[in-house]
C-alpha cells in the first residue's frame, strides 16, 4: 500500500518540532553553571595579575624612602659638617624616647631618627622635590601608605633596645646606643605588606 503525502506531511512535522521546554530549561542551567564556574577561575587570576605591578611599586616606594633616610646622619647630635667628632663622645645621642622630627617639614629633616613615626598615603606619596607621582593624569600611589619606624637596635635582633617586651610602650625613655634600624612597611592596594629594613651606625 502506497502512502498518503499527508501523512509524509504529518511526520515530517514531528521530527522538525524542535526543542522541549525542559531541554531548554536544562540547557541554560548548564550554561549558567559553565558561565560561572569560568567566571570564578578567570576573575581571581585578574586580580593576581596586577599583584607584580602593585609589588614592583612597593619596591620602589620603599628603596627611595630607605635611600633618602640612610642619606641622613646618625644623630640630631652628630657633626652633621663632615663628621669629625660622633654623638656619645662627649656630646650623649638622642635619647629614645625623643627620636622623632625635630623640625616641622619633612625637607629639613636632617638625621635618621626624624623619620620616626612618618606617615604616608595616597598623595602624601610625592617625589624628593615634592613633586606629585603621577603617569597620565593618575596618581601611581592610589591606595598605597608607608609608614617608618626608627629605634635603637645595638643587637641587631630586629626589637626596640627599649621596649624590650615588644608593647609598644618604652621601658625608659633614656636609652642612648650606636645602632638604629630603620623599618619601613609600604601597604599596597591589595593590602599586601612589604617590609625593608636597614642599619644607621653612629660613626
Amino acid at each position: 500500500m502506497r502512502a498518503s503525502p499527508l501523512g509524509y506531511c504529518q511526520g515530517m512535522r514531528q521530527k522538525n518540532a524542535g526543542f522541549t521546554l525542559v531541554e531548554i530549561v536544562i540547557g541554560m542551567v548548564l550554561f549558567s553553571i559553565a558561565l560561572v564556574s569560568l567566571t570564578n577561575v578567570f576573575v581571581p587570576q585578574a586580580k593576581r595579575g596586577i599583584d607584580p605591578i602593585w609589588q614592583l611599586r612597593a619596591v620602589m616606594l620603599g628603596q627611595s624612602l630607605l635611600s633618602e633616610i640612610e642619606a641622613k646622619a646618625f644623630d640630631e647630635f652628630s657633626d652633621l659638617a663632615g663628621g669629625t667628632s660622633r654623638c656619645n663622645e662627649g656630646v650623649s645621642c638622642t635619647a629614645s624616647g625623643a627620636l622623632g622630627a625635630e623640625e616641622v617639614s619633612r625637607d629639613d629633616f636632617d638625621d635618621v631618627d626624624d623619620f620616626n613615626g612618618l606617615r604616608l598615603s595616597d598623595s602624601d606619596i610625592v617625589g624628593l622635590l615634592g613633586g606629585s607621582l603621577t603617569f597620565q593624569g593618575n596618581d601611581i600611589y592610589r591606595g598605597f601608605s608607608a609608614s617608618v619606624d626608627v629605634f635603637y637596635d645595638d643587637n641587631l635582633d630586629g626589637i626596640n633596645d627599649d621596649d624590650l617586651d615588644q608593647n609598644g610602650t618604652l621601658d625608659t625613655g633614656s636609652l642612648v646606643a650606636n645602632r638604629k634600624l630603620i623599618r619601613i612597611s609600604v601597604n599596597t592596594p591589595g593590602d599586601q605588606n612589604i617590609a625593608f629594613t636597614a642599619v644607621k651606625d653612629n660613626f
